[in-house]
């Protein structure tokens, strides 16, 4: 870990000297160009009464240098922004590994309670497990990545695939901060690409009719001839208006399908650049892996590749953006420039239109594995799991939980070694039967996903995962907490009628009805569960449940978290142990707080 740290430590230290270089020059520049300005009014009033070509040339001489400097100090501003944006990534990523992860992005909107795992596990929301991997900078690139959390992979080959590509990734750190900060300095919106996929949609009208192909070529030679004409008194100035009034007319004849199509893209033009930055810095690399090679190779064609692509839209979309502007109103009268760029943006469409979901899947992937290696770069000491070939295995040695601080995450084993086989894990409150659960589920996803987990080994078949750990009512739909678990339960029970090979994780059976009902109902559901050929964990105050080893012996074993009551404190060691827990610290606890019982 103390790499990881000196990594991100140095980069703020290398780049903030470069901050302080490229403030100075661009401070000089600005000192440089207000001489500039300042000397050009003096030579301007000195040359006063000389003839106006002469003030002209001598302007023109220090409006270029002029212009250079803007040029440069536009392009040092770009370096600056880009070292500032480097410099607060590695500042984030240092908070991160201090288990500060409100920098990032959680994905609160993600929150479902219906779904199989990711409420129980805190996979999304604030100081979540989403929220301390996701580095992605594309919205494409955070749904993919959203979406392979919430559908783990089942395929070993695939899972393999990506932790193939996660490794390699893994060691190009600089490549993937390039990325995140490219992304950064130009966020793009959610509704970015089906815009772009609406213009792919829409149909050629300037493209496909040859009075406005002939006409942007036809309307700015006639007015070369007319200021010719004029230079040397061939024409009066009244045909002059004449024309221009016809060219104004016909340049805005089509106003309405311009508009159409300027509001189809209208303000991608930086977004657009960005995604061409993006694309540009991973396409034609020759990656190892066979999954980054081919997000690599799908940006690249023989004659052209999806950055120049990109780019070359972005700048039509551009001059569209730029319309409304005296100057554009101008250069469309003398050179139709509107129906000019709506002609390239739609030949754009017709060229390259079937190729752009396949790019922006490409750069999606890419995204979405950049912030998985980013997590297994912080995470130096995780291991990369086995994937078992036949349901059902996990064996692992001191998993602990990624989200729980290094220096007092207690790390506990886990062994199931065929089907159907079930945990059921008894102890007090506080003791660390719930962080067990969600630490087994959470190394159990990791692995599912292709990431590294916090483990000293682990062998794990990718099953699909279940869990009811926080089942809660429901005042909108007029659901009680008990029926709301029992949904849960039927849920469990209908997927695996259905052939569905599960992992499950449950947390206290039928916490919502009596005692009664509840242990009744908890030795059905296992005895239910076990004649599926599924596997799972239980946890469970109830000791009773710690009897059905006797009946199972080969489909059940009973473990525990014990509280221990020295010198009259409770003390927890959190450590996994065999057998069903002795010490309960309901009653130590009321009684520490003065209640009577």
């Amino acid at each position: 870990m103390d790499k990881v740290f000196d990594y991100y430590r140095s980069n703020i230290e290398a780049y903030t000297r470069r901050v302080n270089n490229l403030q100075k020059k661009i401070h000089l520049m600005g000192t440089i160009r207000l001489l500039i300005v300042a000397a050009a009014i003096v030579s301007i009033w000195f040359l006063r009464a000389q003839d106006w070509r002469i003030i002209a040339g001598v302007t023109l001489l220090y409006f270029i240098p002029f212009i250079g400097l803007m040029i440069y100090h536009n392009f040092l501003a770009g370096k600056k922004s880009y070292a500032e944006t480097l410099i607060r990534l590695c500042s984030d990523e240092l908070k991160g590994l201090d288990y500060d992860f409100s920098a990032f992005d959680g994905a609160s909107d993600k929150i479902d309670g219906e779904h199989s795992f990711s409420l129980d596990l805190d996979i999304f929301g604030e100081r979540s497990f989403f929220q301390s991997v996701n580095r992605t900078v594309t919205h494409i690139g955070r749904e993919l990545l959203t979406e392979w959390i919430r559908k783990p992979l089942t395929d070993k080959t695939a899972i393999l695939n990506r932790q193939e590509a996660i490794k390699e990734l893994a060691t190009l750190t600089r490549l993937r901060q390039h990325f995140y900060v490219s992304g950064t300095l130009q966020p793009g919106k959610k509704n970015d690409v089906n815009l772009l996929s609406r213009l792919t949609d829409a149909p050629a009208y300037f493209a496909n009719t040859n009075f406005w192909k002939l006409s942007i070529w036809i309307i700015p030679a006639l007015w070369v001839v007319i200021f010719v004409c004029l230079m040397f008194n061939l024409i009066n100035f009244s045909l002059f208006g004449i024309i221009f009034i016809v060219s104004f007319l016909l340049a805005y004849i089509p106003i309405k399908r311009i508009n159409e199509l300027h509001q189809t893209v209208n303000k991608l033009e930086q977004i657009l650049k960005c995604y061409s930055l993006l694309m540009k810095s991973i396409e034609g690399d020759s990656f190892k892996s066979s999954l980054l090679s081919n997000i690599s190779n799908e940006l690249v064609d023989e004659k052209y590749t999806a950055s120049q692509a990109i780019k070359k839209l972005s700048s039509h979309i551009g001059i569209l953006d730029q319309r409304g502007t005296m100057t554009g109103i101008i250069l469309n009268i003398f050179t139709f420039r509107d129906i000019r760029a709506s002609i390239a943006i739609e030949k754009w469409q017709l060229h390259y239109g079937k190729e752009t979901a396949k790019w922006f899947d490409a750069l999606a992937q890419f995204d979405a594995l950049s912030s998985l290696a980013g997590f297994a770069f912080n995470h130096p000491d995780y291991i990369y799991p086995q994937i078992a070939e036949s349901y059902f295995k996990m064996e692992g040695k001191a998993l602990g939980h990624p989200l729980i601080r290094r220096e007092v995450c207690v790390k506990n084993d886990i062994s199931i070694e065929k089907n159907p086989w079930f945990l059921i894990i008894t102890g007090a409150n506080m003791a660390g039967k719930s962080t067990y659960l969600r630490t087994i589920g959470i190394n159990f996803l990791l692995s599912c996903i292709g990431a590294p987990v916090c483990a000293d080994e682990l062998v794990v078949y990718p099953a699909k995962i279940v869990t009811s750990l926080r089942t809660s009512d429901s005042l909108v739909s007029n659901e009680s907490y008990f029926f709301a678990e029992l949904k849960r339960l039927k849920m469990i029970i209908d997927r695996l009628k259905e052939g569905e090979k599960l992992f499950i994780i449950l947390d206290e059976i039928l916490k919502g009805t009596n005692s009664v009902d509840k242990q009744k109902g908890s030795f059905a559901l296992m005895k239910q569960l076990i004649t599926y050929d599924t596997c799972g964990i239980i946890a469970t105050h109830d000791l009773a449940l710690g009897s059905l080893e006797q009946d199972f012996p080969d489909q059940i074993k009973n473990y525990r978290f014990e509280a221990d009551i020295t010198n009259n404190e409770l003390t927890f060691s959190y450590k996994l142990r065999e057998g069903i827990a002795q010490n309960m610290n309901a009653s130590f606890l009321m009684k520490k707080m003065g209640i009577t019982l």
